[in-house]
């Protein structure tokens, strides 16, 4: 017997070409039959799904949990909103330093804290990436991946010399690091020669083996943001913007991929890619150096956001948000097939540490990043139909993708032995964004009053309902995921 028969779906999966109405069948919190029509007396429990769209789970490959609120509540708060969008399977950036913790030393006794804090948290199954901020990380990350299963790491390559928030010269202080340490280029070539190492001596698991860095170059921040300021000309996004210009995410890309070139560091994410310049000199490095294996990330707030955007200082992230050229040309390259896969990039900032209460409008007194995951795949559907997308893309930019890429190889499509992790989404409902109606604590969003037009409906996790018709449901059932993962 099937544990669960869901009848009456239109099935969305990646890497195919048609939508077939079917009826999935679920045993075991797996995927166990799938086929045009199968009889109700097979199954415990009958779910009728109305003729809907059934996306596999979504994978949100870049996420912030932990970063402004206690990691034990934001765990609670903001993987419910996960839910909420159809996000299945969550992969949270973390490190050592101020914020997430707030303290440093070896990943050895960090990060069993971090799994410690983390379980029993989350309605949806969970993964983290980490980055190696001191030298002693470098050494201690081929332990991670087999003790932990940990296969992808982050350079964050701005934080050396410019702040989180922007200028800043406490960065020694913001990073924990020693007197004698920096965070630096030569600290980044050592970390793609450990991952080389890792990767010649772990062949089987190479293809899950990854870094991923965002791409800023501190120099030019600091320079153009003093330049910014002291005009005074520009304000809001248009004036962060100009301070964090293009330019500075390309010439970084172009540093990135040469580091990777010298060290033969194969597997490289180039995250969160936000303009014309970046994505361009993302596409000139795939071209110059085919035996890098590049993978190209953009965000759903880059999609959907412009410096234009009323919401103002709420949409404030790094990298920035663009003119409306920039997401254009985004655009363009999500329905060519040069961009891999969409995140949300969430950072639940609550509004009081947000923007500074006496001058909210002041771009240089708030804080970067803000949340979104529950708007994903809503915000991919409404833009990305207008402009041609097909379904099964969308499948492939959420799901596939970043499944594939980082080793949750249960993940990702809906098939027979996967995780039986499942959204139904009505793509005809439209709906106006209110941050009221999310399950982040975050209580605002950049996105408020945007109208968006398809939306999440159920979500499975495992073959258990974790959310319906905007109502969490039951207890955090979400699993801790030890990558690469079958």
């Amino acid at each position: 017997m099937l544990d669960l028969l869901i009848k009456n779906v239109r099935l969305v999966r990646p890497n195919q070409a048609d939508v077939p109405t079917v009826d999935i069948g679920i045993r075991d919190g797996k995927f166990a039959r799938i086929a045009p029509s199968i009889e109700s007396s097979e199954a415990k429990e009958v779910h009728d799904g109305q003729g809907r769209l059934a996306f596999p789970g979504l994978v949100d490959a870049h996420m912030h949990v932990g970063i402004y609120q206690p990691l034990a509540q934001d765990a609670v708060t903001e993987s419910k909103a996960a839910a909420m969008g159809g996000v299945t399977s969550a992969i949270t950036y973390f490190r050592t330093g101020e914020y997430y913790l707030n303290k440093g030393g070896a990943y050895k006794d960090f990060y069993p804290e971090v799994l410690d804090i983390s379980s029993g948290r989350y309605w949806v199954d969970y993964a983290y990436h980490l980055a190696p901020i001191n030298k002693s990380h470098i050494d201690e990350m081929p332990a991670l991946l087999s003790q932990h299963g940990v296969s992808s790491f982050k350079i964050f390559m701005f934080y050396g010399g410019h702040g989180l928030h922007g200028k800043s010269d406490q960065q020694h202080n913001f990073l924990k690091l020693a007197e004698d340490e920096k965070y630096d280029f030569a600290h980044f070539e050592f970390i793609m020669r450990q991952l080389s190492a890792m990767l010649k001596a772990n062949p089987q698991q190479a293809p899950y083996i990854s870094l991923s860095l965002h791409c800023e170059v501190a120099d030019i921040l600091n320079a153009y943001t003093t330049i910014v300021q002291k005009e005074g000309k520009l304000k809001g996004l248009h004036a962060y913007s100009a301070a964090r210009p293009p330019h500075s995410e390309g010439l970084a890309v172009f540093i990135a991929s040469y580091l990777a070139h010298e060290t033969n560091c194969a597997n490289i994410n180039l995250l969160h890619l936000t303009s014309r310049k970046a994505l361009e000199a993302a596409l000139m490095m795939r071209d110059l150096f085919p035996h890098i294996n590049f993978r190209r990330e953009v965000t759903i707030g880059h999609l959907l956001l412009d410096t234009d955007e009323p919401n103002g200082v709420l949409a404030k992230v790094n990298p920035p948000i663009r003119p409306r050229a920039d997401v254009e040309f985004l655009w363009e390259k999500v329905l060519s097939g040069d961009v891999d896969w969409v995140v949300s990039d969430h950072a639940c900032c609550s509004s009081e540490q947000k923007y500074n209460a006496a001058h909210p409008d002041d771009i240089w007194m708030a804080k970067s990043g803000f949340g979104g995951t529950e708007y994903m795949l809503s915000g991919l559907h409404s833009e990305g139909r207008k402009r041609g997308l097909s379904l099964n893309r969308m499948a492939e930019l959420v799901s596939w993708n970043p499944a594939q890429r980082y080793g949750l190889l249960a993940k990702g499509d809906v098939t027979e032995g996967y995780d039986a992790d499942l959204v139904l989404f009505d793509p005809n409902e439209t709906f106006i964004v209110r941050a009221t109606e999310s399950e982040s604590f975050q209580g605002y969003t950049p996105f408020e009053g945007h109208e968006l037009n398809g939306r999440v409906k159920i979500t499975y996790l495992r073959g258990q309902k974790i959310y319906e018709n905007g109502k969490v449901l039951g207890p955090a059932n979400g699993q801790y995921i030890k990558r690469p993962g079958a």
